[in-house]
């Protein structure tokens, strides 16, 4: 390892040790803070007007990283709204790159966790500079709308890349590096021993990226894994490759000032036609793999990926129960705008809404079952009436395959408002549609008890509140859920809300008809996902996260006198 190296990186530990310790601060007390700024006129002004341009300095040519000798070109993103990024990348040969990332680990592993930490730091905040050129990126890959693109892709997931660095300090900085251990023996001279503890990483990390999120669903696997000392491998969705290339470059540009092989940190792309994301799961050099997107392939890594620690998010049945409420314009006013968000394409977005078949009491009346759900099918047409509004939030459809699923999900219930296809002001080709609402009878769990990823929601006809939280109880105990949201009056039946989300490890959220949504999670506050139940077998971000990732490994020896 390079003195200088790690030298530099220490100054860099030194130079952001405030933002450390203050997001080590943030975990414990769980309130609210960010270091990264969200809006954007808080940035330099060249920047946010540079940002499009630099954005379209990057289509329709070649994006260089630094990784063994290329083999080949693979890219072929298209915009959700409507046109071909143009963009390539290297394709390496798979034990090429993974043996040169793991001769690059020793060095990586003796440099400390101080110095590990610092670089990662380091790299946080270019790409928070870069947060609004990155947003292009994440746009037009994704399909969320700007801003929401520069939030989420932006500041948010820098904030959950912190948080797991700030997991990990505190996971390694609970090993003390050396200790003198004196154990008395009577008469007899002590017993003197000099241990010293090595944090030790597990190997080689593979992190598979989705193409809905794909920094934020990327930056914490990333983080925690490369502070820890394991080299990163990140495996872009071929749909959204563009925002991980960006990202994996300021690492790669910060490894190498440094004078670490800049190929700690990798970019792997792949096409539909032939996938690498299964042979590199199973080398042995990988130990551990990250992973966001279906079920079917989380638990095919969950089942064969023996050699490596797992982490996965999946999918799950999110929940509202409606019970009674005070005001129901205002609570469907909220869900319009949960629904809405990303057309329906957050992993937090609610899919299933339970309703009592013979109503609600809102505030002194009582409201049918029909009028609860056309009131909803209402606010979120009210709520989407402004097409320019409209289009800066739900953003376009990220896949056709999720389009086609709205068209064939019409069939499954009677429809409460249909799903439109809207034209974008600015991109006439964009792929954009609004929520699908559809009734259902509890009975109907066929139809309602799968996910159905998209702009795509249920209400459904219950026996009763009672029947409600059973309901939500055996489906999310069997499919899992990310969020469930409650709304009711009375107290008893919130205590039974919160008892059934400790049941089946589902975040709670109660009574929301404000400003905040129950598919919104905030770093150093929100644990996005519990790890207990089927939609995800590990939480963004806790110590378990982190702690996974290394081992410590310790010698004794007799102290010298």
């Amino acid at each position: 390892m390079s003195t200088t190296a790690r030298t530099a990186a220490l100054e860099l530990f030194a130079h952001h040790r405030e933002t450390l310790d203050r997001a080590v601060q943030a975990i414990a007390e769980r309130g609210y803070w960010s270091p990264y700024l969200e809006s954007l006129k808080q940035y330099p002004e060249e920047s946010v007007k540079g940002a499009q341009s630099a954005f379209e300095s990057q289509l329709n040519r070649h994006f260089s990283l630094v990784g063994p000798q290329s083999v080949g070109r693979a890219g072929s993103e298209r915009s959700p709204y409507g046109f071909d990024l143009g963009v390539t990348y290297d394709r390496y040969d798979a034990d090429a790159l993974l043996g040169r990332m793991q001769q690059a680990l020793p060095a990586w592993r003796d440099a400390g966790p101080a110095a590990r930490v610092g670089t990662c730091l380091e790299i946080l905040q270019r790409l928070n500079a870069l947060s609004p050129t990155l947003a292009h990126a994440v746009m037009h890959t994704s399909g969320q709308a700007y801003m929401m693109a520069f939030q989420a892709g932006g500041p948010h997931a820098q904030d959950r890349g912190l948080e797991a660095l700030a997991y990990a300090w505190r996971a390694m900085s609970e090993v003390p590096e050396a200790a003198c251990w004196i154990k008395p023996q009577g008469k007899q001279e002590p017993l003197v021993l000099d241990k010293r503890w090595h944090i030790v990483p597990r190997g080689l990390s593979l992190v598979i990226a989705c193409s809905t999120f794909p920094t934020w669903n990327t930056y914490p696997g990333l983080f925690a894994s490369l502070a820890t000392g394991n080299p990163v491998l990140v495996k872009a969705h071929p749909g959204a490759i563009l925002p991980v290339a960006m990202s994996v470059k300021v690492a790669q540009d910060v490894l190498g000032e440094l004078g670490f092989d800049p190929a700690l940190v990798s970019l792997v792309v792949d096409t539909p036609d032939a996938p690498v994301s299964q042979h590199l799961a199973l080398d042995p050099r990988v130990r551990l793999v990250d992973f966001t997107g279906s079920n079917a392939f989380g638990n095919w890594l969950e089942a064969n990926a023996t050699q490596a620690q797992v982490f996965t998010e999946k999918a799950g049945i999110n929940t509202v129960i409606i019970d009674s409420v005070r005001d129901v314009k205002a609570v469907a006013r909220n869900l319009a705008f949960s629904l809405s968000l990303y057309s329906g394409q957050m992993c937090t977005t609610t899919q299933v809404i339970y309703v009592p078949r013979g109503g609600i009491r809102n505030g002194e009346e009582y409201l049918s079952f029909e009028e609860v759900g056309q009131t909803l099918a209402g606010a979120v047409r009210s709520f989407l009436a402004d097409n320019e509004r409209a289009c800066a939030v739900i953003g376009a459809i990220q896949s056709e395959a999720t389009a086609q699923r709205i068209q064939a999900c019409r069939e499954l219930g009677e429809v409460l408002l249909d799903s439109e296809a809207r034209e974008h002001p600015q991109f006439p080709g964009a792929r954009i549609h609004t929520p699908l609402l559809l009734k259902v009878d509890a009975a109907d769990r066929a139809a309602y008890a799968e996910e159905r990823f998209g702009p795509i929601a249920f209400v459904i006809a219950t026996d009763d509140t009672e029947h409600s939280l059973r309901l939500a109880a055996e489906v999310i105990g069997e499919k899992g859920a990310l969020t469930l949201g409650i709304y009711s009056t009375d107290e008893a039946v919130l205590d039974r809300a919160e008892q059934l989300s400790m049941e089946v490890a589902v975040a709670l959220s109660v009574n929301f008809d404000g400003g905040i949504f129950v598919n919104q999670s905030a770093a150093f506050s929100d644990f996005h996902a519990s790890g207990g139940n089927a939609a995800a077998n590990a939480s963004i971000t806790d110590g378990a996260f982190v702690a996974r990732r290394f081992v410590t490994v310790q010698s004794r020896r007799h102290a010298v006198p």
